[in-house]
This record gives C-alpha cells, sequence and structure tokens, in this order.
C-alpha cells in the first residue's frame, strides 16, 4: 500500500512536512498550493512554499514532495509548472479540490469540476508541457454542489495524461462532514484505468484497510488522519505502535523550533495550537494543553509549559 501525505493550506507547511514524514512512511506528499493567477511565480516564491527545492526535491527524510499548484489559466498553469520542475520538482500536482469559498468565487479549485472540459485543458496544457516521466497528479472532490459530473471529470482528467488521481470522497458543498463516500471512490475507479489514490477519513489502521477494502484502490492520502496522529502512516504500513503523548509533545517542540523565526510573534502559537485541535481527537491531553494555553501568545510560554507539564 502506497501513502501519500496530503496537501492543507495553512496547515502541513515545510515544517509539518518534515516532522510527518521524519520514519520515511510516505511515498511521496505534496506542498500547500500556489495559487496561480496571471503571472509566473518567482523563484524565491516557489522556495517559500516548497523549502525542498533547496534539498533535491525532498524532505529530510527522502520523501518527495509535489509542487502543488491551483488555478484556471491553462497556460499560466502550464508556465509555472515548467519552472516548478526546472528548479528540481520531483511532481507535479493540480488542485480541483480546494472548498474555500475566496478561492471558488475567483474561478480556482472545487467550482472547476462543473466544467469538466476546463479540468481537460488544464491539466493537458500542464501534462504537455513538462517532461513525460515528471509525475502530474491531480486531486479533486466528487463535485461542487453533487456528484453528477464525478465520473466524467476523472475521465477528462485520464485522458488528459494525468499520471494518478487522489480522488477526496465528498463535493465541495459537503466540505468535511462525514461520512466520505469511499463508494463512489470505487465507482469511478471501475470506469478509469488512471490509478487512483483514495482520501477522506482515513483516521486509523482499521480505517485505511477498509478504505483499499471499499474502493479496490492500491494507494491512499492522509491529511488530517496524520496530524491527529503524526505517526498515523507507519501504523499503517509497518504496524507500529501510535506515538504516545509524551512522543508527541517533543514532536510540538520540533515544530516550534522549525519555525521559530517565521512570521510575526502571533504565527506559531497559532500554529501550535491549530495543531492541538487535531491532536485531540487522538490524545485527552491535547484538550488539556489547548486549555491551559490558548489565551497565551508568546512561544516561550508555550514551550515551557509544555516542557514543565508533559516531558
Amino acid at each position: 500500500m502506497k501513502i501519500v501525505l496530503a496537501p492543507m493550506e495553512g496547515v502541513i507547511d515545510f515544517a509539518m512536512r518534515e516532522i510527518l514524514t521524519f520514519d520515511g512512511s510516505y511515498s511521496y506528499g505534496l506542498t500547500e498550493f500556489m495559487r496561480v493567477n496571471d503571472h509566473l511565480h518567482s523563484k524565491s516564491q516557489f522556495t517559500r512554499y516548497a523549502p525542498e527545492l533547496l534539498t533535491n526535491g525532498k524532505t529530510q527524510s527522502g520523501t518527495p514532495i509535489y509542487i502543488q499548484l491551483l488555478g484556471q489559466d491553462k497556460n499560466w498553469m502550464a508556465e509555472n509548472a515548467f519552472r516548478a520542475w526546472e528548479m528540481g520538482a520531483l511532481g507535479i500536482d493540480l488542485n480541483f479540490g480546494c472548498p474555500a469559498k475566496t478561492v471558488n468565487n475567483h474561478g480556482g479549485g472545487a467550482i472547476l469540476l462543473k466544467e469538466p472540459s476546463v479540468v481537460h485543458g488544464i491539466v493537458k496544457q500542464v501534462r504537455n508541457a513538462v517532461p513525460s516521466e515528471l509525475p502530474v497528479t491531480v486531486k479533486m472532490r466528487l463535485g461542487f454542489e453533487d456528484k453528477t459530473l464525478a465520473i466524467e471529470n476523472a475521465k477528462a482528467i485520464e485522458e488528459a495524461g494525468a499520471t494518478s488521481l487522489a480522488i477526496h470522497a465528498r463535493t465541495k458543498l459537503e466540505g468535511y462532514k462525514p461520512p466520505a463516500h469511499w463508494d463512489w471512490i470505487a465507482k469511478i475507479k471501475k470506469q478509469t484505468t488512471i490509478p487512483i489514490v483514495a482520501n477522506g477519513d482515513i483516521w486509523s489502521k482499521q480505517d485505511a484497510v477498509n478504505c483499499i477494502k471499499k474502493t479496490s484502490c492500491e494507494s491512499i492520502m492522509i491529511g488530517r488522519g496524520a496530524l491527529s496522529l503524526p505517526n498515523l502512516a507507519n501504523t499503517i504500513t509497518a504496524n507500529a505502535k501510535p506515538y504516545n503523548w509524551h512522543r508527541t509533545c517533543h514532536l510540538i517542540l520540533q515544530y516550534a523550533e522549525y519555525r521559530r523565526d517565521q512570521g510575526n510573534q502571533n504565527f506559531v502559537p497559532n500554529r501550535i495550537k491549530q495543531w492541538l485541535f487535531y491532536l485531540k481527537r487522538q490524545y485527552l491531553e491535547a484538550g488539556d494543553l489547548f486549555d491551559v494555553i490558548k489565551k497565551l501568545r508568546d512561544l516561550n510560554d508555550i514551550t515551557y509549559i509544555i516542557k514543565k507539564n508533559y516531558l
């Protein structure tokens, strides 16, 4: 079974990718999306989103990281994909799944699923812009308002030459409300030949087993589940024991050090609080820690409390 680390805008940044891929359990991961409008991003913008471009396109553990692009103009998408390849990207991923209203209102993300021909054009233009050996993967939802175009979109992506297709088994309007419709991934897989990566509601090893059985896919993508249990991928691939809270606290401190000098003074404290929101699904202590630090703004105060109370 192959496992892909999902892109999560504003959550799984480069520091989080380093932490989650540490044990080498992922086949590859994706960056947060780079929004493509009517211009070519500078090289410095690419390395800001993907510092891995400075280390042969991989995390410290050797996990390849693909550059995810989001946009509606096929020509500018292709230009930016080519630049990413020139800079050493090991793969390009195209985002047709983002449910954010601001993104959709500007013609990007999941709203493009209303027009399979446009999706096809973007994928084909990007595929033709980069060398044939470079993976061009796609991530989509089952649709925008409903699932009526799900199969048509998948076929359009396949016909345009994508390497693989990750499907988040919900529509845009469903957001993240359970359940994920794994049965729809199975339907799409039966009517296409492109490798399908199943995504949605995989929180445990048993969920992964159930998803593979339901969809007949050989690959899965995890995001929120990985944030909830940092070594989820390793529990799936190697039957590892889930990290205890003590180990996870060390990861929180590691994240703090990775990002200590990044952004304004509230940036890292807010990211840690955000991560605790996911961690409390797996660890009761995460909820307790959040209650203690929720009003704190100084990173040193937060790390002091973690070290004093949990290590």
